[in-house]
């Protein structure tokens, strides 16, 4: 399934919406978000950040029209998905929001019956074990390519390898 084929989905919960409408989401809060409060994306670009929107499918959540959580899948649609990115800004954590997001992702209907999920998080591991996630079973076959540091100022960068 193509991304850009998939239909808008929202979903209400009374003053609260959840929507794949790119349009609709507030790009600016959540390179904010990513690059000063996230803690795995310090220093991300802007650009970056609208980069990994257009190649994602995207959920925001908005309270009365007002953006104040994401997440985002980068999946194939058929065999895997990545879920990334994911917040609830701090004053509307606590009323069940982060659930219910996980709720919408997993029923997506482009997102049944993939062979695997991925997910980094060193936070709310009780709330993505709900949904079937744990800890890798067979670490030993799990490799990576890790750069931490490809969002930091190059410039910076020389001056720490001097």
């Amino acid at each position: 399934m193509n991304k850009t084929k998939l239909e808008i989905v929202e979903k209400y919960r009374n003053e609260y919406l959840i929507s794949t409408d790119t349009k609709k989401l507030d790009i600016l809060l959540i390179h904010d978000f990513l690059t000063n409060e996230s803690g795995w994306s310090n220093g991300i670009s802007l650009d970056k950040v609208k980069k990994s929107i257009d190649n994602s499918l995207n959920f925001g959540i908005y309270c009365d029209s007002k953006f104040i959580g994401y997440a985002r899948v980068i999946s194939d649609f058929s065999t895997i998905a990545y879920l990334g990115d994911i917040f609830i800004l701090k004053e509307y954590r606590g009323l069940g929001l982060g659930k219910w997001l996980m709720e919408t992702i997993m029923e997506h209907k482009h997102l049944q019956d993939l062979r695997r999920w991925i997910l980094l998080t060193s936070t709310a591991e009780w709330l993505y074990e709900k949904y079937g996630f744990t800890k890798l079973p067979r670490p030993e076959i799990y490799m990576e390519k890790y750069n931490p540091n490809v969002y930091q100022n190059k410039e910076k960068n020389k001056t720490k390898d001097v």
